[in-house]
């Protein structure tokens, strides 16, 4: 495309780094936001949007996100080491301003739950806390966490446990109808917006061009 303009490293790094943060960050497009639901050992609860979660494997069923450097205290990741728990709640649509507000910096005895007017939900022998208004819901046990020496953030590896979804979005074959859940999806640090479905295509082949298969 001919309207393409090309920024290198060394413009980039010149960038005011707000700007840059937004701008790079802006790249990967279209991402879920989740809510990520901790607690320490005293039962004290902590909420916090984050955008990186990452599908790595199904067998063992694997789901990854990123924690930024500790500049600064980041209660979440004490709470997940303490415990060995955490959850990951999509975020409705009409509750994304509050869920935004859940990355405030809160100080460690005030609970975003609380803070942000959601719902702490908790099953069965599993430490902690779901998000009631969340219609697809998460449980993980900590698995690993790989510190990145590139840029001191951590990735925070969690085994799947618990998963809850209304049954009838779960298609025949095991895919979800995530459309029908009326979740959003951000862009950036910031932009927030909803799902639309465009169509599902038939499994891709060398001598077969994919066909709508929903």
């Amino acid at each position: 495309m001919s309207n393409l303009h090309l920024w290198d490293l060394e413009t980039i790094n010149q960038m005011d780094q707000r700007y840059r943060a937004q701008f790079i960050n802006s790249l990967p497009g279209f991402k879920t936001p989740f809510l990520l639901g901790t607690q320490n050992q005293s039962g004290h609860t902590n909420l916090s949007i984050i955008s990186s979660v990452t599908h790595l494997g199904s067998h063992p069923p694997l789901m990854s996100f990123i924690m930024r450097p500790n500049s600064v205290p980041r209660h979440s990741i004490e709470n997940i080491k303490e415990t060995g728990v955490f959850t990951l709640n999509a975020v409705p649509a009409d509750r994304f301003k509050d869920a935004h507000q859940t990355s405030a910096r809160y100080e460690r005895d005030v609970s975003e739950f609380d803070a942000c007017g959601f719902t702490a939900l908790y099953e069965k022998d599993f430490a902690a806390p779901f998000v009631s208004e969340s219609s697809l819901q998460i449980g993980l046990s900590l698995a690993q966490i790989n510190h990145l020496d590139i840029n001191g953030c951590d990735m925070v590896i969690g085994k799947i446990e618990i998963i809850k979804v209304p049954f009838n979005i779960v298609g025949a074959d095991g895919s979800l109808k995530l459309e029908q859940l009326d979740l959003c999806s951000v862009t950036g640090l910031d932009s927030y917006h909803s799902h639309v479905k465009i169509g599902r295509l038939s499994y891709a082949k060398p001598d077969k061009k994919p066909s709508l298969i929903d």
